[in-house]
């Protein structure tokens, strides 16, 4: 664990989005399980990796991790379960691209949320962004008007929404550990699953490819984003999380042959580019308040 903690921030960031933009391609292999129990075995093996990380970090102070996240760790930890099942819910009923897109517009909403609840200004530039990303989002999913594809492209957006509400509640109780926060929306998020699913029994190929979904590539990514975020700008945080949004369709093109279409790619490009004009916005304004 000492290895990991003295690998340059950025680095580990960009090692938590790589392993995160596995997760459409790896829930498109799922051979004969529903998404709910998609979402209880995920969920099981996130639980077993975050656990053995807080138990290596903390030891016998594990209980008082969470005593001291209190009630926002709590409510905290049930927003990004509300995540992990729009994004398994996401990617079992639209492509992995436009899943992959949809969510970086967690930083649009996080200058929304800002605005709303902790009173910071919205400037011309983010103003721009948000048009820029609704325009984006609507050249993706207007060819998606089947009702399948239309809920998953709307299930899509709990993740960025759930995402900037938990980044909010971090700036409002900046001494609130994320990680106690994951294992909480683990349970949360298993316990879904398993009340939903109704019976949880899949094949084993299935159940291994539950331990690579949270195992490596949900519990090894936030664990990884989790500890690099520490030493690195947040601004720079947002830019390299944008990998996941580029290698995710990769992923998807490469091993489950789903092809997104054109238009698709060219909303995703202006959904991009709206986010990258607000990171810059970020890092200008960041400028201005050190100088």
């Amino acid at each position: 664990m000492n290895f990991i903690t003295r690998l340059p921030g950025p680095l580990l960031v960009f090692f938590g989005a790589t392993s995160l933009s596995f997760g459409g391609m790896i829930v498109k292999s799922f051979e004969g399980a529903t998404l709910w129990q998609i979402l209880f075995w995920r969920s099981l093996f996130f639980i077993l990796v975050v656990s053995i990380f807080l138990l290596i970090t903390y030891k016998k102070n594990v209980l008082h991790a969470f005593k001291k996240s209190g009630f926002p760790g709590l409510i905290g930890g049930i927003v990004l379960s509300s995540g992990f099942c729009g994004y398994v819910f996401a990617m079992y009923n639209t492509t992995v691209a436009n899943a992959n897109f949809i969510i970086q517009t967690q930083t649009i909403f996080l200058a929304i949320f800002g605005y709303l609840f902790l009173k910071e200004k919205i400037s011309k530039l983010t103003l721009i962004s948000i048009i820029l990303a609704i325009s984006g989002i609507i050249l993706m999913v207007g060819g998606s008007l089947s009702s399948g594809q239309m809920s998953g492209n709307i299930a899509a957006f709990i993740m960025p929404v759930s995402f900037a509400i938990l980044i909010i509640i971090i700036r409002k109780y900046p001494d609130v550990d994320m990680i106690p926060l994951q294992l909480i929306a683990g349970i949360v998020a298993m316990s879904v699953g398993y009340l939903v699913a109704g019976k949880i029994n899949i094949s084993p190929y299935d159940i291994f490819l539950g331990f690579l979904a949270g195992f490596f590539q949900l519990g090894f990514g936030f664990i990884f984003i989790t500890i690099g975020a520490r030493s690195t700008p947040s601004a720079i945080v947002g830019i390299i999380m944008l990998t996941e949004a580029i290698l995710g369709p990769l992923w998807a093109w490469l091993f489950v042959s789903e092809n997104p279409p054109f238009i698709v790619l060219i909303g995703g490009s202006v959904v991009l580019f709206a986010v990258l004009l607000q990171f810059y916005n970020v890092i200008k304004l960041e400028k201005k308040t050190i100088s």
